[in-house]
């Protein structure tokens, strides 16, 4: 699927739309159809386990 073809379940036209409406609405509909990260259980411990973004550069301390 090309980045100006949108999916087939939306419709293309919808009366009183403007063109800048209608680009939002393509936007959001291609956005939500892209493949969500895992949620909850293991992945989600593991990130909130990581290291502080300055923890692992103990150049940047005083």
């Amino acid at each position: 699927m090309s980045d100006e073809t949108p999916p087939d379940h939306i419709p293309d036209d919808i009366p009183g739309e403007t063109p800048v409406q209608k680009a939002l609405r393509l936007k959001t509909a291609k956005l939500e159809a892209r493949p969500k990260p895992p949620r909850g259980g293991r992945f989600q411990r593991e990130q909130a386990a990581r290291l502080a973004a300055g923890k692992s550069k103990p150049w940047m301390t005083r």
